[in-house]
C-alpha cells in the first residue's frame, strides 16, 4: 500500500450492531467515493463485531469525512480514526489520541522551519522543535511536532517514513505512548 492510500482508510468505530455494509457505505459516501466498505463480522455467529472500515478513492475525501466528525450512524455516535496497518493494530499505542509526535533519526542540517514546513502537509502545528544541548547547542538528531488535531499527527505517523531533504529520511512515532512504527 502506498502513501497515499494509507490515507484513504478509516476504522469506525462503536457501531450499532444492526448497521451493515449498506449502512454504512450511505453514511459515509456522502463525503466522497467510497472504494470499499465493510462492516466487521464474526463468522461464527455472523452477527456484527460492532466496527468496520471504510476507504476512499482520495486522501482528501477522507480527510472531509475526518473533518465531519462526530459521526453518527443508524442512532450510534461512532468513532472514526485512521486506519492502522495490521501489524500494528495490536499495540496498545496504537490506539493513543496524541496531538504530539517523535521524530528521530534527524539530520544535523534540519531545522524547526523544516519540520513545521514539511509536518504542516498533515494539518495545522503549534509548535515544531529540534531538540539540541542546551551547553553547546548541538542537535541530538531528534524533535517533537506538537499539532492542533490528534488526527493531524495519525495522519502523520500512519506513514511510517518521510523524507525532508534527500539526505534525511526519519520515522516519526506518537509521543506519550512509544508508537513504534
Amino acid at each position: 500500500m502506498d502513501n497515499s492510500s494509507q490515507l484513504c482508510k478509516l476504522f469506525v468505530g462503536g457501531l450499532n450492531v444492526d448497521t451493515d455494509d449498506d449502512g454504512l457505505r450511505k453514511h459515509f459516501e456522502q463525503y466522497g467515493q467510497l472504494t470499499d466498505c465493510v462492516v466487521v463480522v464474526n463468522k461464527q455467529l455472523q452477527r456484527s463485531r460492532c466496527f468496520g472500515f471504510v476507504t476512499y478513492s482520495s486522501a482528501e475525501e477522507a480527510d472531509a469525512a475526518m473533518a465531519a466528525r462526530p459521526h453518527v450512524v443508524d442512532g450510534t455516535n461512532v468513532e472514526l480514526k485512521r486506519a492502522v496497518a495490521r501489524e500494528d493494530a495490536g499495540k496498545p499505542e496504537a490506539l493513543a489520541k496524541v496531538k504530539k509526535i517523535f521524530i528521530g533519526g534527524l539530520k544535523d542540517d534540519i531545522e524547526d522551519e523544516h519540520l513545521n514546513e514539511y509536518f504542516s502537509q498533515f494539518g495545522e502545528i503549534e509548535k515544531a522543535e529540534v531538540i539540541a544541548e542546551k551547553e553547546t547547542g548541538k542537535k541530538r538528531g531528534f524533535g517533537f511536532v506538537h499539532f492542533t488535531d490528534n488526527d493531524s499527527a495519525d495522519k502523520a505517523v500512519v506513514l511510517k517514513f518521510h523524507n525532508i531533504k534527500p539526505c534525511s529520511k526519519f520515522s516519526p512515532r506518537a509521543f506519550g505512548k512509544m508508537r513504534t512504527l
